[in-house]
């Protein structure tokens, strides 16, 4: 007995060693893994125009290049970087079809053809006596740099009837307030879109994508993510939300992620996204900015809880939407940026954002 009792105690302790082993390991894993990002105050830098949304930058011909949106008309501004001085005029062509519109996102192929994806609210949804609407997202095409804009269609829209009960003051449903990049294999593009109604697992933000190949031709190219694969169409179909609402955007106080702005950081090697959230009150009130990391954009079940980086109180409760950065390097912009950036919240910075892992 003695013997036994002596070879459990030792096979035991042998053991807890390798558990505590594996403890340590999986920390440094983790720390190794790791990445978190910090605020510094800086002096206050103001993007040009009036701003109500995402604003996408891009680069041509040595200059850093800003669409800026309000509903209308479109603003395109140029200039050495993000500092100014800017030059500002308005953005003509077809995309008029589809007012008001704001262009979210955009991308520049090396050919220097222009890509642009634009958020479009209709109105008249529940009657003249609304101004509840449900938005859209459409695609847009450029020859001259942003210039002119030709319209090619909407691409992601909610298969779901517009509630016109809903009581958030806005939408009564809809899809829309996203950001569009590319993976980097250059494959697809991915839509990290808003869903403002249907059922609670499909409300709060929803992942889409389209072939890359299919950018000049994308109507009817886009499919929604649901129930882990890519089989619902991007007019019509039904998604599962990544960053599901924990209470429907048809309450007056809901409580959702909504308008994503998404870049990849070449630094940490991952995409970055950040987030709104209106929690809990009348009024969309903005009750802090969120901040997730992204490994694969191809597997959406695997992303990782948002955290909070930025509490409501000190932006204000009533504004301080659509945060975004500005990456510092030349090339860089809202979608691509390294370590070390400018924090924008609806075109005002008053911060450097640091990222480290």
């Amino acid at each position: 007995m003695g013997f036994e009792n002596g070879f459990v105690v030792l096979v035991s302790d042998r053991f807890a060693r390798i558990c505590g082993w594996l403890v340590l390991m999986g920390l440094f894993l983790a720390s190794a893994t790791a990445q978190r990002a910090e605020l510094r105050k800086a002096p206050r830098r103001d993007l040009p125009t009036r701003i109500d949304g995402n604003s996408p930058a891009f680069w041509q011909q040595g200059k850093l290049t800003l669409f800026s949106s309000i509903g209308q008309p479109e603003m395109i501004s140029r200039a050495d970087d993000q500092f100014g001085p800017w030059e500002s005029e308005i953005v003509t062509g077809s995309i008029q079809d589809h007012y008001p519109v704001w262009v979210e996102s955009a991308w520049m192929d090396s050919d220097g053809i222009l890509f642009a994806w634009y958020h479009h609210e209709p109105v008249g949804l529940c009657g003249d006596g609304s101004s509840l609407t449900a938005p859209e997202i459409g695609a847009a095409i450029s020859y001259d740099g942003g210039k002119t804009l030709q319209d090619l269609g909407i691409i992601l829209e909610s298969g779901e009837l517009p509630n016109c009960d809903a009581r958030n003051g806005y939408f009564a449903g809809g899809h829309g307030d996203f950001s569009v990049v590319p993976d980097r294999d250059h494959r697809y593009f991915y839509f990290i879109f808003s869903n403002y109604g249907g059922a609670m697992d499909e409300q709060g933000v929803a992942v889409a994508r389209m072939a890359y190949e299919d950018r000049f031709g994308p109507a009817g190219a886009v499919w929604k993510f649901r129930d882990g694969d890519w089989n619902e169409p991007g007019l019509g179909g039904h998604v599962t939300a990544v960053y599901p609402a924990k209470k429907s955007w048809d309450f007056e106080d809901a409580d959702a992620f909504w308008g994503p702005a998404v870049h990849w950081n070449t630094y940490l090697e991952k995409y970055v996204v950040l987030l709104n959230h209106a929690c809990c009150r009348v009024g969309w009130l903005q009750e802090g900015i969120y901040i997730g990391y992204v490994s694969d954009l191809s597997a959406p079940s695997t992303w990782g809880k948002p955290t909070k980086l930025l509490d409501g109180e000190k932006i204000g409760f009533r504004a301080g939407f659509y945060p975004q950065v500005l990456g510092l390097e030349a090339g860089e912009t809202d979608s691509v940026s390294g370590w070390y950036a400018r924090l924008y919240i609806q075109g005002i910075s008053k911060w450097e954002i640091l990222f480290s892992r």
